[in-house]
């Protein structure tokens, strides 16, 4: 009776030969390689793959281009359409759109920003002083647009880039880099800070920016009650460099890649960048 129970226990599992195991364990395997196959597109969709650069007119967004593309500062124009190209960096490359900085058309960005991986805003810091206003106001539509996108979107990082800052004369204290990081941060925090108290206050105040001015854009939140600093943005965080290019400087394409000629050219802090994203 014992040994007639026992076989009827037995029975079950005695008909998962060797042979079907195996091809169990193969299918739970690669179902699970196909669940990670496809989280990983989803993450890496979800992040966005290219580079934005934005920023005002005569900013140096397309020489910023064209000498990471071409290892050569081309003489430019002010760009009326969005340029894309592939810019290598070293064994990787990553794909940067350049969208014009005319205040009827860099509303442009919006279309791009929902498959941005990283967005690069350029301030020309020799004139920031007297634009504030208008960078501020153009900045605060990026920061606007980087806080209301939806939460499957992974957040771009966001780049403030001081170019221009061989136009700037070192001092003892601090090199020109440092001096065109420093002043394109002060400028633009007390310029969105006048943004966001008028949006409390519901009082207008005058050259806030551009024709059109959106005073009403959110996106400027911080933490703490102090006024707007870059460093307490609810937004993410925001890096600063500062670069510049040469015109007619050139550099060949095996000779590129090496971080002195990189740095001859002023853009190392903005290589390191867009590698730190791939």
């Amino acid at each position: 009776m014992g040994s007639k129970l026992d076989a009827e226990i037995m029975s079950p599992v005695s008909a998962f030969t060797p042979q079907m195991l195996v091809v169990a364990s193969l299918a739970a395997a690669i179902i699970i390689m196909i669940a990670l196959v496809l989280l990983t597109r989803r993450n890496s969709a979800a992040r966005g793959d290219v580079i934005l650069l934005v920023g005002l007119p005569d900013a140096g967004k397309t020489a910023i281009m064209t000498t990471l593309t071409y290892k050569q500062t081309l003489p430019t124009h002010t760009s009326m359409q969005a340029n894309s190209v592939v810019v290598p960096l070293g064994d990787k490359s990553c794909r940067v759109i350049d969208i014009p900085g005319h205040p009827r058309i860099r509303d442009q960005f919006r279309e791009y920003i929902p498959s941005a991986r990283g967005i690069v805003f350029v301030v020309d810091s020799s004139t920031v002083s007297r634009n504030g206003p208008a960078a501020a106001e153009h900045l605060h539509q990026v920061m606007h647009a980087i806080t209301s996108l939806p939460p499957s979107k992974a957040t771009p990082s966001l780049l403030i880039l001081a170019h221009k800052c061989d136009l700037l004369k070192s001092t003892a204290q601090a090199t020109p880099a440092q001096l065109a990081i420093n002043r394109a941060r002060t400028i633009l925090e007390r310029e969105l800070e006048k943004r966001r108290a008028s949006q409390t206050s519901g009082v207008g105040i005058e050259g806030l920016g551009a024709e059109g001015s959106e005073i009403d854009l959110g996106g400027l939140e911080c933490t703490g009650t102090g006024e707007f600093r870059f460093a307490d943005w609810e937004g993410g965080e925001v890096a600063f460099a500062g670069t510049s290019v040469a015109v007619g400087q050139a550099a060949s394409v095996s000779d590129y890649a090496d971080d002195k000629a990189v740095e001859s050219d002023g853009l190392s802090s903005l290589c390191q960048w867009l590698e730190d994203q791939l």
